[in-house]
């Protein structure tokens, strides 16, 4: 499923769970889902501005050149994903989840070199 616009989904009753998909160049502008999880799923250059994802599970995903701007992602778990980059000056993330090796997608913006001890 490539390409999907949920923007234009009816928010009434409004909810997903994706596994082992596809959903590169999709689109979740501005939409309301809460809880939603995502397992092993591919979310390349997906679109989540303005969207609220509070309490969303974001399960072994990868997230390459997702956008992040002005998203609510409090409680947020990001624990087992990777290749995120978020701004946490311009994105709500109050007890959201990364592991220590994810950290780095949160410093992007900033153009430094992080030795990870490898």
């Amino acid at each position: 499923m490539l390409g999907l616009l949920f923007e234009n989904c009816h928010e009434f009753g409004l909810s997903f769970s994706f596994e082992n998909c596809n959903l590169n160049h999709s689109s979740f502008f501005k939409t309301k889902i809460k809880k939603t999880v995502f397992k092993n799923t591919q979310l390349h250059e997906v679109e989540f501005s303005a969207c609220d994802l509070t309490s969303a599970v974001f399960d072994n995903c990868d997230l390459s050149n997702a956008k992040f701007e002005n998203t609510v992602l409090d409680k947020t778990d990001f624990r087992t994903s990777y290749n995120y980059s978020l701004d946490p000056e311009i994105n709500k993330i109050k007890k959201t989840k990364f592991s220590l090796s994810g950290i780095t997608g949160l410093l992007t913006k900033y153009d430094i070199e992080i030795d990870m001890g490898n």
